[in-house]
């Protein structure tokens, strides 16, 4: 398969890049490379990427993209999520094929996690 024009790689603007780290480390399990104090990058996580310094967040409302988890639990993944700190900001909810919540994470840019229908 070409690379060759696909997606690749995502950032996010971050508040507190330590908060961000320690909240995807702990509720995730993801790996971070530090470049400078501004900047911090994670990969194997089905799409490579990173978080950078800002003081803005990003949000589905706002017009941003939403970066989607695939879990087998989503009562368990949600738990997790709160347990670490994130903010649940839509509980889950059902649609054709699956079921799913929305998250902020402690520097306020939002996710979601899924699973299938059947999960």
């Amino acid at each position: 398969m070409s690379h060759n024009l696909k997606l690749n790689y995502v950032e996010f603007p971050s508040r507190d890049l330590p908060a961000t780290k320690r909240f995807f480390e702990d509720a995730f399990s993801w790996t971070f490379i530090d470049y400078g104090p501004d900047y911090t990058a994670f990969n194997d996580q089905g799409l490579d990427g990173g978080f950078y310094k800002s003081d803005l967040t990003s949000s589905a409302a706002a017009g941003a993209a939403l970066l989607v988890l695939i879990t087998d639990n989503l009562e368990a993944t949600q738990s997790t999520v709160e347990k670490f700190g994130g903010t649940i900001s839509t509980q889950i909810f059902s649609f054709p094929g699956g079921r799913r919540f929305h998250f902020i994470e402690p520097s306020g840019n939002e996710f979601a996690v899924w699973c299938l229908e059947d999960s």
